[in-house]
């Protein structure tokens, strides 16, 4: 196998074929990427964080006090997670992720954010089905109905492109009231978006929510030439006392 790319991890799980790779970029002086593919799509790249880097900052920058205890659904790359750890407030991460080959390529530090992670003593990784547990008793594997202050969701490309066909209802005004619950007074839900955030799925927020923003984050694609556009949205229940 060339020295510019090498297969890092293949595993079949339930979503089918997942592949962990590792490339030398040569048209960007030979800069080393990391990439994860599922069947035939690219889940993601090292090349581009920055708006998973801005769900964290965006969703945590609207809370206030100290000891945080939060939720990061989807562990990918672990940029959100990691960008999450930069916060003094943070106390606790609980960070849940479907599939079992993504936890061990942290573990085994294959990927650039693993030891980062896996030697900070406020992450644990809980191998779980993140719509599933929004479904029942909620996201900590000790205290059913635990409440958080931030739920950071990045796992369907969209509301509407999903990775998996079961994830649909969280996305309805049945499932966001349900994820709400498992959040404290002045707690914030933050999700990122493939694309920009889409005024449909705003109003629906807006409907289970107090506040409710939509950020438009733009990076440069290398690759490309251009100027990409992801969206983060950011959905707050009121605070204590908050009229």
């Amino acid at each position: 196998m060339s020295v510019n790319f090498k297969e890092l991890d293949y595993q079949q799980t339930a979503l089918g074929e997942l592949i962990l790779r590792r490339r030398r970029a040569l048209e960007m002086g030979g800069r080393e990427v990391f990439e994860v593919k599922l069947n035939e799509d690219f889940l993601m790249s090292s090349l581009f964080h920055e708006a998973e880097v801005a769900l964290t900052d965006l969703g945590l920058s609207g809370l206030q006090g100290e000891q945080w205890d939060i939720v990061v659904g989807g562990l990918g790359l672990g940029y959100t997670a990691a960008a999450a750890l930069k916060y003094s407030q943070v106390a606790r991460m609980t960070v849940v992720e479907a599939l079992k080959p993504v936890i061990d390529w942290h573990q085994r530090e294959l990927v650039p954010n693993g030891a980062l992670l896996s030697n900070d003593a406020r992450c644990r990784y809980y191998h779980e089905d993140f719509f599933s547990l929004a479904r029942g008793a909620g996201f900590d594997p000790d205290i059913p109905g635990h409440l958080f202050d931030a739920i950071l969701l990045d796992i369907d490309h969209t509301p509407d492109a999903l990775l998996n066909p079961t994830h649909a209802d969280l996305y309805s005004k049945e499932g966001l009231t349900r994820l709400r619950a498992f959040l404290k007074p002045g707690g914030v839900f933050a999700m990122w978006s493939n694309d920009v955030p889409e005024k449909g799925f705003l109003a629906m927020l807006s409907g289970v929510f107090d506040e409710v923003v939509g950020h438009v984050v733009k990076f440069d694609n290398p690759i490309q030439g251009n100027t990409a556009e992801n969206g983060v949205y950011v959905a707050k229940v009121k605070g204590p006392g908050a009229m």
